[in-house]
């Protein structure tokens, strides 16, 4: 059976505006060795107040796509438009200006080793040309929203690698940036201190209204905060979508690396399907009731749970169905009556 990717939720469509939106960016870098084309023709859309990831291996152009939303890479062309300015079109200060809508987080941090927390929190206001006092009244309220009050302080040489990150988010989101961007940010972190970072992000991103866009090479990244999800590869977006269209896409990649059951078994001519589970069914005996209504010796060939979407849990099950024609589509019947979402595998 042909496998479909996940239809792309972007839309070049001007009627339809995001937070976050390109719309055909094609960005080619010339070297020594030839032109790299970093980006190819790629569109995208962000709605207000999502938390969207971006993921895939190195040289997908991953950090193109963001560094052309933060402008600090022009497109050769396509249009980047951010909390409403086409900053693809700006220049000067208009261009200066627009970058102040979106914060950027780092993976190594970006600490002034000079400056004390608070002062590197102060630095993106005394760039913005904010007065001393305010500066300083804003520094501490934003270092004690994401749980540093008490090491204001404290130089980077004195701080925990989560604790860089979080003043590297303080610092992000010191001029009330109606957007946050995360160049890798957790890559350089243990997994503990990973899932307080990323959760931490989820909470502000609720509490502030903040649109998230952020990269990684990291699945579990993805599903442990994203609402949506693109997959890149070779400057382009191969799937992309809200992560509860992703999951039931048949022939999603994206799902398939979430939902990591395995290689296929050698052909015994059965019918192997794979069955997921969405929070309404994930606590159902469907395969025991599958087995003993039907009267089939269902094998379970792999399976694996996740918790994604803040909380959402969702789980994928590969079967081997024996029998006959007739009888295999009587069981992918009942499945799909029971509100599962069925993919025949072979």
């Amino acid at each position: 059976m042909p496998r479909r990717a996940a239809t792309p939720r972007a839309s070049s469509d001007p009627r339809r505006t995001g937070v976050i939106d390109l719309v055909e960016v094609s960005k080619t870098f010339r070297t020594p060795g030839g032109e790299v084309h970093a980006l190819d023709h790629v569109s995208l859309h962000v709605e207000p107040g999502e938390i969207f990831g971006i993921v895939g291996q190195s040289g997908a152009g991953k950090s193109t796509l963001i560094r052309t939303v933060n402008a600090l890479e022009q497109p050769d062309s396509g249009t980047v438009t951010v909390a409403g300015a086409t900053i693809s079109e700006l220049r000067g200060k208009e261009l200066r200006e627009a970058r102040r809508r979106a914060g950027m987080i780092f993976q190594h941090f970006n600490l002034l080793s000079s400056r004390t927390a608070l002062g590197n929190v102060e630095l993106t206001l005394e760039i913005a040309g904010t007065g001393r006092g305010a500066r300083r009244r804003r520094a501490q309220e934003i270092l004690d929203l994401v749980g540093l009050a008490d090491r204001a302080d404290a130089y980077p040489a004195q701080l925990s690698g989560g604790q860089k990150q979080r003043v590297g988010i303080a610092r992000a989101l010191a001029d009330n940036p109606r957007v946050l961007l995360s160049d890798e940010a957790t890559s350089a972190l243990d997994p503990e201190t990973t899932r307080s970072v990323l959760d931490l992000i989820r909470r502000l991103s609720r509490e502030l209204g903040l649109t998230v866009l952020l990269i990684t090479h990291e699945m579990d990244v993805i599903k442990r905060i994203c609402d949506s999800a693109a997959l890149m590869e070779h400057g382009r977006i191969i799937e992309n979508g809200a992560m509860e269209q992703l999951i039931t896409t048949p022939g999603s990649r994206l799902a398939a690396a979430l939902f990591e059951l395995g290689e296929l078994p050698p052909d015994r001519g059965h019918r192997i399907v794979d069955i997921t589970f969405t929070k309404q069914t994930s606590s159902e005996p469907v395969i025991a009731k599958l087995a003993r209504d039907q009267g089939i010796d269902v094998a379970i060939l792999g399976a694996a749970i996740e918790t994604i979407h803040g909380g959402t849990q969702t789980g994928r099950t590969r079967l081997e169905i024996p029998g006959s024609a007739d009888e295999v589509e009587r069981a992918l019947t009942y499945l799909r009556e029971q509100g599962l979402f069925v993919e025949v595998v072979r």
